[in-house]
């Protein structure tokens, strides 16, 4: 695999090149302007891993579940402090790069008839929309990604965009059905052209969506489970499903996490995760998270940061995620099958009450437990962690499914829908309660001026109700 920087960079100057017109002679040869699908393929699922998944706007939303913290003077990210012009490059990663790109290799691949890699088109389109819509609200999408002919889309509201991603999501299953003798290859870095797992990520993906609908104004929390619990039927299987994309951990080609956690960055994590983890006796604290290396007495120590304080340490003395999400050449789990049996466990509760979704819950943990630990000690956690009950079910569920999901954008999703784990405004907070959405981008005020833009980080989106 290239280089990470290079192959972002050699997206975006396909698609600047692509939006330009010249006379043929003054063509660049060097600078095509139209490229087979797996040369499109291949840096967009690069850049969907350490753009969209694990870029800025992914770490800020960490701030706001409290999963970690930043070892500078106040005010900052974990406190709140935000302004428009930091969202103008996450805007522009979730459309520039991703989604405008992903309609080409849709729009290429069914023109050729390579139903495979419209497949993948649209089920990675699903995805990009659905992360975008659930860190802004209502977005653009009818009338965007039409160049120049439309340079003001009208930003659809939040409930029709998911039913976009239910389409989106129906449609690549439907192309993949179509069994297409051509199927991606080495430019397919996630599922090395296995269809038959994208179709169950299609399947998971679908239920994620149905089940963040549980409480949005005109939904019922059944027919959602309902939805989900069919869904997932044909969905992920076993750890082997996970969507995760590998890095060889050579310069330049690192996982994003290693480089956010670096001891060069302020960025560490927080108190509120590290106590989480050794308050329950959770033997995957020393998988998850990194001991402190100062030389002072907490050496050695798992040291998280307590958010909103002052005071400036040595970011020695503090926790950084271990290195099976952030070494070098670790996977970057997208979306991982623990994730699928903690929405399961979900609707379960929902549909057939806690002591059915017991053991699907138990299920779960033992899935993510897969990460490194031994059968006795996950015996003994789920023993010390106890059965669920009417009280504490979701609670449990949510705070298991929290953890399995370490580092994901998905938790900041599944607090707002849930209220778990339970989070309270940190000190020193620049704002009434804890942020509920993103700004708008500034560059998007400014050139795309809509009525939704005056939103405020604790305002809440559509499917979010109390």
């Amino acid at each position: 695999m290239k280089k990470i920087i290079l192959y972002i960079s050699t997206l975006i100057m396909f698609l600047n090149t692509g939006c330009e017109k010249f006379i043929d002679v003054n063509q660049n040869p060097n600078s095509p302007t139209d490229v087979q699908e797996s040369l499109i393929l291949a840096p967009l699922e690069v850049a969907i891993s350490h753009k969209l998944y694990s870029g800025y706007a992914a770490v800020l939303s960490l701030h706001y579940t409290q999963a970690v913290a930043l070892n500078q003077t106040l005010p900052n990210d974990g406190t709140y402090f935000l302004v428009n012009s930091q969202m103008n490059d996450e805007w522009s990663n979730l459309y520039t790069t991703c989604m405008n790109n992903l309609k080409i290799l849709n729009d290429k691949a069914e023109k050729n008839g390579n139903s495979n890699y419209a497949a993948i088109a649209k089920i990675l389109t699903a995805f990009s929309l659905g992360t975008g819509t659930d860190l802004w609200g209502d977005i653009p999408y009818s009338q965007a990604l039409k160049g120049v002919g439309q340079l003001t889309p009208v930003y659809d509201k939040q409930e029709d965009i998911y039913k976009n991603i239910q389409t989106l999501l129906d449609n690549g299953i439907s192309d993949i059905a179509k069994n297409h003798t051509r199927i991606p290859g080495g430019d397919d870095y996630i599922y090395h052209g296995d269809m038959s797992k994208w179709k169950r990520l299609a399947y998971t993906l679908k239920a994620r969506y149905y089940m963040h609908l549980t409480k949005a104004p005109g939904y019922t929390a059944g027919t959602q489970a309902d939805l989900a619990l069919a869904a997932l039927k044909n969905g992920m299987s076993s750890n082997d499903d996970d969507f995760k994309f590998g890095y060889s951990g050579a310069a330049s080609n690192e996982n994003p996490w290693n480089q956010t956690f670096l001891p060069g960055s302020t960025l560490v994590l927080s108190s509120y995760t590290v106590e989480t983890l050794k308050q329950r006796n959770d033997p995957r604290l020393a998988i998850m998270v990194k001991p402190a290396t100062s030389p002072d007495p907490v050496s050695g120590q798992y040291n998280g940061r307590i958010i909103g304080t002052n005071d400036i340490g040595s970011l020695e003395s503090y926790s950084i995620a271990g290195d099976f999400y952030a070494g070098a050449g670790a996977f970057n789990y997208i979306f991982n099958y623990s994730e699928a049996l903690f929405l399961k466990a979900e609707a379960t509760l929902i549909k057939s009450g806690f002591s059915a979704a017991q053991s699907v819950y138990q299920d779960a943990v033992k899935s993510h437990m897969q990460l490194g630990v031994n059968s006795g000690d996950i015996t003994a956690y789920l023993l010390s962690r106890g059965d669920l009950t009417a009280d504490n079910a979701l609670q449990k569920i949510m705070e298991e499914k929290n953890t399995a999901d370490f580092l994901s954008v998905e938790n900041f999703t599944d607090w707002r829908r849930t209220g778990f784990p339970v989070l309270k405004k940190v000190p020193n907070a620049l704002v009434s309660e804890v942020p509920r959405r993103f700004l708008y981008p500034e560059v998007e005020m400014i050139s795309n001026p809509q009525p939704q833009q005056t939103s405020k980080l604790i305002d809440r989106v559509w499917w979010d109700k109390q």
